[in-house]
């Protein structure tokens, strides 16, 4: 049974040694790191904003790394025990299980996510909020991605992507889905913005 989630645990601020594994992590797999560093508050609450608090079904984070989205998306009313955090990295899983004991943290490759939630789901997700660098990846791995995502989605849910890029990471032409961006985010560190995708 997980344990309570206690109001420090859930307002806990990024600190400088989140910031030394993001690093650490980055030097080691950079192909794998979404960023050098944490998404800044500012992408991580756009992010979140995305996201429906009403709703009890799951919420899917991909890459969350130290927690800098899931922290935005607990402050944006989202309950924690709605969160499935799929992370590949060992360490960062023992983080995230030690700061957000009611989410579900499952290690595992969110490229094979369709493999990675296999048995973890009970509902359709109401949300994936991914910080994947998908551009890193090829188009097909994309697309495989984004098809493994709508089959979990629950209809019309989002699937939220955040990029450096000037170009969206899934192509705005796909049959049957539905795209929309933020502005671009000057704030963050270096400039993102935010892409939202809905199957019609």
């Amino acid at each position: 049974m997980p344990l309570q989630l206690s109001a420090r645990a859930s307002k806990k601020p990024l600190r400088l040694d989140d910031e030394v594994r993001f690093l650490r992590s980055w030097i080691e797999k950079p192909l794998h790191m979404g960023a050098v560093m944490p998404s800044g508050r500012i992408l991580a609450r756009t992010m979140a904003q995305y996201v429906d608090v009403a709703s009890t079904d799951p919420v899917i984070e991909l890459g969350p790394g130290t927690g800098a989205i899931t922290n935005a998306l607990i402050e944006h009313g989202v309950d924690p025990k709605r969160l499935v955090l799929v992370e590949y990295d060992p360490g960062f899983c023992a983080l995230l299980r030690d700061r957000y004991p009611q989410a579900t943290v499952v290690q595992g490759d969110a490229y094979t996510l369709r493999d990675s939630l296999w048995n973890v789901l009970s509902a359709r997700a109401s949300a994936i909020v991914s910080g994947l660098p998908l551009v890193t990846k090829p188009m097909l791995t994309r697309l495989r991605l984004i098809r493994d995502a709508f089959a979990t989605l629950a209809p019309g849910a989002p699937f939220v992507q955040f990029t450096y890029s000037v170009v969206p990471p899934i192509p705005k032409s796909l049959p049957g889905i539905s795209t929309e961006a933020s502005e671009r985010i000057w704030m963050n560190l270096p400039p993102a913005r935010v892409w939202v995708y809905r199957k019609r």
